[in-house]
């Protein structure tokens, strides 16, 4: 911090704007201000990191103070910055305060008396900046902090005000849903998350994170959803999803959350079923379905495994029916073979009694669906001693999908996206890398937390394709976190564009090359120091 006793607050070259926050401050701050122009006192707006937006009202001598402690637009009053007062201390304790000169850290600031209180989102709750209001420190009295908390609260109502439909929408079934219920709850939209004090208290952090990643990946839908998932604490959790809308445009969705047996209680299948060795992965949401495809294979119950592209939806049919090797498999890729073809060797597969799994079953047309289901109907009314089982891959699909062939399956098993069980990254780096014949290769422990901190929306095939990367540049050893590709030190989860990812990589290599030094790297690339700091950001670059 420097000197103790002077003030050290950071000029910051900060970007035009046009936050929330800001647009509510152009419509009250004239009103707020309007009755302190040329008195002794100073209306301060600054953001959620303490940076001055504005310092309106005052009078000259005030102002000439002012300018000497750098309490002036552009410079940050974070209490790391200048310890104790009453922008930074506000932010740092998250309620109204007043900091009256002595109390001051620095010994420049004692001469004036600050009263400070947080602006929150009236949606999200979060902390948008602060409002604060300066005097010299003779002139303080109560009605400072009754004046910038009254201020803060103007501000906080047009933030509500401004509020896009979208977001007043959710944030009306969220209030009325936490009335209603006294269960957890959770809303989501495109820029809104919220989460009620039931759900803190009932889940830790890895079952929210867990709670959080499943809830978005159903919150697009339009009609109400319910399904059952399994956190990482071996708690099972029914999650019970509500559409909200403004009009005919969906606002995002309402989440009630209902814990249930844990998941061990559930099913004999970990006592009764082993899990086939040539699977890697042993997280329980991972055992738990590799299990319940087991047992239908043992039972020759007919299956229909769902999943996202990449899952290992083909991986766990294989490695299940490694455990009934007294029958044969044969495996049929609806999208490598022609429609016709994949009933024909049906049919000639299920003559000679062999086992069928019928791959990405749902870019068959409705007539050849609607064959391959008569195809299974004979078999079927001819009551064979030796009936065959019959799996059926699909991406995910609509619940409602009652077609004649889905009715044939009494039984579906969804595979869980990767980064729903990403404790099961180390195993399945070990096993992909033994797979790749990467035998003497190895990710040391920063990279595999590195890889487990990624969305992973290709799921498996994405981390084989980038171990296979890795091994091209690099055939023995240890993998550190700076060696990993491009993509894996960017932990943004949104979809990049095809120019952002460019970028990205373009970063991140002049980094390395630079051995992380910012500033050269930015002068490398052609970019200013603040658009690489804040590209950094965005993409969550890990240096």
């Amino acid at each position: 911090m420097g000197d103790d006793d002077r003030p050290t607050a950071e000029y910051v070259d900060r970007a035009s704007t046009d936050t929330v926050l800001e647009r509510a401050a152009r419509s009250v701050m004239p009103a707020l201000t309007e009755g302190i122009e040329n008195e002794p006192v100073s209306l301060i707006l600054t953001d959620a990191n303490g940076i001055v937006l504005s310092r309106a009202g005052g009078d000259r001598t005030l102002f000439t103070a002012l300018d000497r402690v750098d309490l002036a637009p552009g410079y940050r009053y974070a209490e790391s910055q200048v310890g104790t007062n009453g922008i930074g201390t506000a932010l740092e304790v998250g309620r109204p305060l007043l900091v009256d000169g002595d109390q001051h850290f620095s010994g420049p600031l004692r001469s004036f008396s600050c009263a400070g209180a947080p602006v929150t989102h009236p949606v999200t709750g979060a902390i948008l900046g602060v409002m604060d209001l300066t005097t010299a420190a003779q002139n303080s009295n109560a009605l400072l902090l009754s004046f910038a908390t009254l201020a803060a609260a103007r501000l906080r109502e047009r933030v509500l005000g401004d509020a896009s439909e979208l977001d007043r929408a959710l944030f009306s079934a969220y209030r009325s849903a936490c009335r209603r219920s006294g269960r957890p709850v959770i809303a989501v939209g495109d820029e809104v998350v919220m989460m009620n004090s039931q759900t803190r208290q009932e889940f830790d952090s890895p079952d929210q994170m867990a709670i959080l990643e499943r809830t978005r990946d159903i919150g697009g839908e339009t009609n109400s959803v319910t399904i059952l998932t399994d956190l990482p604490s071996g708690t099972m959790a029914r999650l019970s999803y509500e559409p909200a809308f403004a009009g005919s445009r969906l606002a995002g969705g309402i989440v009630r959350i209902t814990k249930q047996v844990p998941a061990r209680h559930l099913s004999l299948l970990e006592v009764n079923a082993s899990t086939p060795p040539s699977l890697a992965g042993t997280s329980p949401l991972w055992r738990h379905t590799v299990q319940a495809v087991v047992e239908a294979g043992r039972r020759q119950d007919w299956l229909v495994l769902d999943g996202e592209p990449g899952v290992g939806k083909t991986a766990v049919i294989r490695a299940a029916h490694q455990l009934v090797p007294e029958r044969g498999l044969a495996v049929l890729d609806a999208t490598e073979l022609g429609a016709d073809d994949v009933l024909t060797q049906a049919s000639r597969e299920l003559d000679s009694e062999s086992d069928l799994a019928i791959l990405h079953a749902h870019t068959l047309d409705e007539a050849h669906r609607a064959a391959l289901a008569d195809l299974l109907q004979d078999l079927a009314s001819q009551g064979s001693p030796r009936a065959p089982w019959v799996v059926l891959t699909r991406y995910p699909q609509d619940s409602t999908d009652t077609s004649p062939l889905l009715r044939m399956f009494p039984k579906s098993v969804t595979v869980p996206p990767l980064r729903h069980h990403l404790d099961d990254i180390p195993d399945l780096v070990r096993s992909l890398l033994d797979t790749l014949g990467a035998t003497d290769l190895t990710l040391a422990p920063a990279a595999l937390n590195q890889l487990a901190r990624l969305a992973w929306r290709g799921n498996v095939t994405q981390l084989r394709k980038v171990l296979a990367d890795i091994y091209r540049r690099q055939r023995s050893g240890v993998v550190e976190v700076d060696t990993l590709p491009p993509a894996c030190r960017s932990t943004t989860r949104r979809t990049l564009t095809r120019l952002e990812a460019l970028e990205r990589d373009a970063i991140v290599d002049t980094l390395t090359l630079h051995a992380g030094d910012k500033t050269a790297a930015a002068t490398a690339i052609g970019m200013s120091r603040a658009t690489i700091y804040r590209r950094i950001r965005e993409f969550g670059i890990v240096l």
